[in-house]
C-alpha cells in the first residue's frame, strides 16, 4: 500500500439493495478505490465481499432489539429507565464490534453513511459518537437526510441523544451534505461547517446499448412496440406525487401512453397504491405496477419469469415523470439524464436551489399541471429532433456538474481535510 493510500471503513445500518444510501456509498468506494485506497464495510446487512466486510446483525435497523427500542422512543415524550438501560447496553455492544472492525482491517478513516443523520438505529449512532470521542479517528459523516426533515422523529423521548450524536460535533468528524438546504440547516442547528458533495453518476461512460437479456422488456411487461412508455422510477409513496403522472397521461389523451411504475409501495403500505389505482381507472389511464418484475439483480423469479433491473427498464422509456413534492437530492432526475430520456419534474425545493440553476432543459411543474406543460410534453414525445437536442444538452450539463470526475475532485479534498484534522 502506498504512503498516500488509506484503509477506509464504510459504516451504516445497511449496505445492501438499491436504496440511495447504499448506491452512493458504492460510488464513493469505487472512486476511492480508483485513487488507490482500500475500502472495507461494516453494517447490519451487507452484500459486499465477506473478506473485506464485518456484518453485525444487531446493527441493522430492523433488528428486533432496535425495533423494541424504536417503539418506545418515537411518538413518546418520556422514556423509562428500562429503555435507557437497553439503549446503553446496545450502544456498548455495538461500540465493541466497531472497535473490532477498526482493529481487524486497520481502519484509518471512517465514512459514516447517514448513520449520524437519521436515527433509525439510535444505539449505533451513539456508539459511533462515543467512539469518535475516545479514539480521535478521522471520520467523514456522509449525511443524506437529517432527522429534523422527517415528521416521524419530531415527537420523541430522546432529544438528549439526538443533540449529542445526530450528528455529533466531534473535532475529527468532517461533515458532508448533498444539498444547500441541508448545509445551511446543519450550520444553524449544530454550528458546524460542511462540504457539499452532490450525488453523481458515471457520465464519462454512457450506458451500454440494450443487450439480449433486456431486449424483450416491453414484451415481457405486456407493452406493444408502438406504446409510449411513461416511466415513474420511484417507490409508491405520497411524496412522489404520482397522481400528477396519472393526470399527465389522462391529459395527453393518447391510448398508446402507458404509465409504468417501477418500485413497490414502501413503508406507507398499500393504501396509496390502491388510491392511485382507483384514480387511474376513473381517468381511463393504463397504469402498470411492475415491481414484481424489477429487482436488484437479473435473475429468474419463482414462476420462471425474467427479473430485470431498473437500468434495464430505463432504455425502453419514452418519458420519465418525477413530480415529487420533496427529495433530498433527485437521483431519478440524474438517471433520466444519464439514459438520455426527457423528464417532467415538479419544482421541489432542492431541485430549484441545486439542480435547476445548472441549466437543464425540461418541462417543470409548479405544484400542478397546466395545459402549457402538457403541450410541452406532447411536443417532446412527437418531435424526435427536439427531444434529441434536449436530452443531449442535459447529458452534457450533467457531465459537467454530476459526474464521477466531480466526485473524484471533492473526495481528494475531503481526504486531505480529514488527514489534516487527525494531526491537529
Amino acid at each position: 500500500m502506498s504512503e498516500t493510500s488509506e484503509n477506509i471503513g464504510f459504516i451504516s445500518t445497511r449496505i445492501a439493495g438499491t436504496d440511495g444510501v447504499t448506491l452512493e456509498a458504492y460510488k464513493w468506494a469505487r472512486v476511492l478505490a480508483g485513487e488507490g485506497h482500500r475500502c472495507f464495510w461494516y453494517a447490519g446487512r451487507l452484500e459486499t465481499d465477506p473478506a473485506i466486510s464485518q456484518c453485525v446483525p444487531e446493527a441493522f435497523f430492523s433488528h428486533p432489539e432496535n425495533q423494541w427500542i424504536n417503539e418506545r422512543i418515537w411518538g413518546k415524550t418520556v422514556r423509562s429507565p428500562l429503555v435507557t438501560r437497553r439503549i446503553r447496553e446496545m450502544t456498548e455492544y455495538l461500540k465493541d464490534t466497531l472497535y473490532d472492525f477498526i482493529s481487524r482491517f486497520d481502519i484509518r478513516i471512517m465514512v459514516l453513511e447517514n448513520v449520524l443523520a437519521i436515527p433509525m438505529h439510535l444505539p449505533l449512532g451513539l456508539a459511533l459518537c462515543e467512539l469518535l470521542s475516545e479514539s480521535h479517528l478521522p471520520a467523514i459523516g456522509h449525511h443524506h437526510d437529517f432527522y429534523w426533515e422527517r415528521t416521524r422523529f419530531s415527537v420523541n423521548a430522546v432529544n438528549d441523544y439526538l443533540d449529542m450524536a445526530f450528528p455529533s460535533r466531534d473535532r475529527e468528524l468532517q461533515h458532508v451534505v448533498i444539498n444547500q438546504a441541508a448545509q445551511e440547516e446543519l450550520a444553524r442547528r449544530k454550528a458546524v461547517p460542511s462540504l457539499l458533495i452532490p450525488n453523481v453518476l458515471d457520465f464519462e461512460n454512457p450506458p451500454a446499448p440494450v443487450d439480449s437479456y433486456a431486449s424483450d422488456v416491453r414484451a415481457q411487461l405486456g407493452l406493444a412496440p408502438d406504446d409510449i412508455v411513461i416511466l415513474q422510477p420511484t417507490r409508491v409513496i405520497p411524496r412522489k406525487g404520482i397522481g400528477h403522472a396519472i393526470s399527465l397521461v389522462q391529459m395527453l389523451g393518447d391510448p398508446r401512453c402507458k404509465l409504468v411504475i417501477s418500485h413497490e409501495a414502501g413503508d406507507e403500505g398499500a393504501d396509496y397504491m390502491e388510491t392511485l389505482t382507483r384514480y387511474a381507472k376513473k381517468g381511463g389511464v393504463d397504469l402498470r405496477f411492475v415491481a414484481t418484475r424489477i429487482g436488484d439483480v437479473r435473475q429468474m423469479n419463482s414462476e420462471g419469469q425474467k427479473m430485470y433491473t431498473l437500468w434495464d427498464l430505463y432504455p425502453h422509456a419514452d418519458l420519465v415523470t418525477y413530480p415529487s413534492f420533496y427529495e433530498g437530492f433527485g437521483n431519478a432526475f440524474l438517471e433520466a439524464a444519464y439514459f438520455k430520456k426527457p423528464v417532467l419534474v415538479n419544482r421541489y425545493d432542492n431541485f430549484s436551489r441545486d439542480i435547476e440553476p445548472k441549466g437543464f432543459q425540461c418541462p417543470i411543474m409548479e405544484g400542478y399541471l397546466t395545459r402549457e406543460i402538457v403541450a410541452e410534453v406532447r411536443h417532446i414525445l412527437e418531435d424526435s429532433a427536439y427531444r434529441r437536442d434536449m436530452v443531449e444538452h442535459n447529458y452534457q450539463v450533467a457531465l459537467r456538474h454530476y459526474s464521477f470526475a466531480v466526485l473524484r475532485r471533492r473526495l481528494r479534498t475531503l481526504i486531505i481535510n480529514v488527514r489534516g484534522l487527525s494531526n491537529i
